[in-house]
């Protein structure tokens, strides 16, 4: 079953990091300041794709930003298309 774990840095800076099978199999770029959660790139390695690993990593980074009171500047393009197609779904955290 995937696994997500959230790893900061100083200075706000991380990533989402999934693991499948016990092996990193993606990873969601972030940075964090003040109330405002930037993504920057989302990545799921080629031999997980389909499996909707990016979905799972999207889910885990909005509930820690409604969480923690975030707002989201989604520049990742994957972020970013999914807000627009739904944006019922992120308008509480959605950076516009």
């Amino acid at each position: 079953m995937a696994e997500v774990k959230l790893q900061l840095a100083e200075r706000g800076r991380g990533a989402f990091y999934l693991y499948e099978e016990g092996e990193k199999a993606g990873e969601m770029v972030v940075g964090i300041s003040g109330t405002t959660l930037t993504v920057y790139h989302t990545e799921v390695d080629p031999r997980f794709e389909g499996r909707g690993l990016a979905k799972l990593m999207l889910e885990e980074m909005v509930a820690y930003a409604r969480t923690n009171k975030l707002t989201v500047m989604p520049l990742c393009p994957y972020v970013h298309a999914q807000f627009k197609r739904h944006p019922e779904l992120y308008n509480d955290i959605w950076k516009q």
